[in-house]
């Protein structure tokens, strides 16, 4: 992780750094639009994550727009919805995302999921070809870094034996409770950035006693120490929040460390907090 002043984040393979904590906009944008974008600016994050299938890549934009902020000093990512993987629906999809967002290139693009329907038996053909458009954004200098989202390691291992720029960044269910240590490994083998959506677990990870517990020795929320925990271990973090005091308690988890004992004791909980949502189900 690279500390520069207040700023910290993650250096992907291609030397692109990404914010080690982003602003997750899935649902974060449903009850007062365009304005928790513009709130989250105020706050301090300069990683938007997004996504086709949000249906808020229109706010996003205009919210940048107005906001006045240089294109420069915004990390945006989108994602291509598996409905749309194909040569041509990728980049129509690619196009689209541009357009909403008032930009004509994006820092990250990611495959959101590897299947439409987990029983396709030419899931992959759609994503080869889907890669090989993302491959071209990339060269062209559209995409500055390219990667996918819910892949587990048999998805992957076929995008790498036959792609021609390796996938950068895999985003990923992962929290306390549900880190999916196979595929962390497997990611780091293969040079692979994990990035956590989720990483509060929802309600019961973020309100479980134990957490309280290790959280209140630091002196920390327990917000704060679940994504502390993932940066720590070289995760970084999207995390969503509606309002500005959360905005401000996700950002501010620099100013402490977990004890390693305290890391294996959080890493070696039972498995709880799962979302159910499974890439091959």
């Amino acid at each position: 992780m690279i500390n520069r002043g207040k700023d910290y984040s993650f250096k992907l393979e291609n030397g692109i750094e990404i914010p080690a904590v982003g602003f997750g906009s899935f649902l974060a944008t449903d009850t007062h639009g365009k304005q928790t974008i513009k709130d989250a600016l105020d706050t301090g994050y300069r990683y938007i994550d997004t996504a086709k299938f949000y249906n808020n890549e229109e706010e996003i934009g205009e919210a940048l727009e107005e906001y006045g902020i240089s294109r420069s000093d915004i990390f945006l990512c989108s994602k291509v919805w598996p409905s749309d993987l194909g040569k041509e629906w990728t980049l129509k999809s690619f196009e689209e995302s541009c357009s909403k967002l008032k930009t004509d290139y994006l820092d990250m693009f990611l495959i959101h999921w590897p299947k439409e329907d987990p029983e396709d038996p030419d899931w992959f053909t759609k994503v080869s070809e889907a890669w090989k458009v993302m491959e071209t954004l990339y060269e062209e200098g559209r995409i500055k870094a390219i990667g996918v989202s819910n892949f587990l390691p048999h998805h992957l291992m076929p995008l790498l034996d036959s792609a021609k720029i390796r996938p950068m960044v895999d985003q990923l269910e992962l929290h306390v409770g549900y880190m999916q240590e196979y595929t962390l490994s497997y990611l780091g083998k293969e040079g692979i950035l994990p990035q956590a959506w989720s990483p509060l677990g929802r309600a019961r990870v973020l309100k479980d006693e134990r957490i309280t517990k290790i959280a209140s020795k630091y002196g920390v929320s327990n917000a704060q120490l679940l994504l502390k925990y993932l940066v720590q271990r070289g995760i970084p973090v999207i995390p969503k929040a509606s309002s500005v005091d959360r905005m401000k308690e996700n950002l501010n988890i620099f100013g402490f460390e977990i004890a390693k004992v305290d890391i294996s004791y959080l890493s070696c909980l039972p498995e709880f907090g799962y979302s159910g949502e499974h890439p091959d189900f």
